[in-house]
């Protein structure tokens, strides 16, 4: 990832579950607010340790609030258990497109 994509990436670490989704929307939404919001919205799991079906949900909404707002979403770095998740769900299409 360039420089200019890592400043322009949300970056997540931790847990994602029911319990952190609150935490995480709210950055979420800061990020989608910003004056300089890019064309291509990167979501960077990278430091993501432990995943619940909460996370597939919350990827979805992204989905969906990247559509709104007439932008491109790019999940990147995502764990082999969120994979894993979306694959038990059908729904690995929606967040990783040419790969269900």
């Amino acid at each position: 990832m360039s420089a200019a994509a890592q400043a322009s990436a949300l970056f997540l670490e931790g847990p994602l579950s029911f319990e952190s989704l609150p935490g995480v929307l709210e950055r979420s939404r800061a990020y989608s607010a910003r004056p300089d919001l890019p064309d291509t919205l990167t979501i960077d799991f990278s430091k993501v340790g432990q995943v619940d079906s909460s996370a597939v949900a919350l990827l979805l909404e992204w989905r969906r609030e990247a559509a709104r707002l007439g932008r491109a979403l790019a999940f990147v770095n995502l764990p082999a258990n969120l994979i894993a998740l979306a694959d038990l769900y059908g729904v690995t299409e929606l967040i990783q497109p040419g790969k269900g």
